[in-house]
């Protein structure tokens, strides 16, 4: 989705080129986009005899759906659970819990 967003309009061949090497088979970052597409994160047209993908979704709404369906099918539905399965694995410092707690508070 990044390389879809950053060229705003373009092919399978576009998003292979932008991608860093080793760059994946044209083949598979095809599926990928036709799996954006089947879940209306892209939009398709015909542009002669090739298809052009444009993004269909904004960057924030795709992050609140992605993170959603992550916390749902990983930790319950439950953002708690996660944050707190992040701080035990320390990942999170305690600098970055005051700074969510922060956050919440306004």
């Amino acid at each position: 989705m990044k390389a879809i967003w950053q060229l705003e309009r373009c092919g399978v061949k576009e998003v292979v080129e932008l991608l860093p090497e080793p760059q994946p088979p044209y083949t598979t970052v095809a599926s990928i986009i036709n799996n954006l597409k089947r879940k209306a994160f892209v939009a398709q047209k015909k542009d002669g005899k090739a298809y052009v993908y444009q993004p269909a979704i904004a960057e924030s709404e795709y992050k609140k759906r992605v993170m959603s369906g992550f916390v749902r099918d990983y930790f319950r539905n439950s953002f708690k659970e996660m944050v707190t399965f992040f701080a035990k694995d320390e990942k999170l410092s305690e600098q970055d819990l005051r700074e969510i707690i922060e956050e919440i508070e306004k």
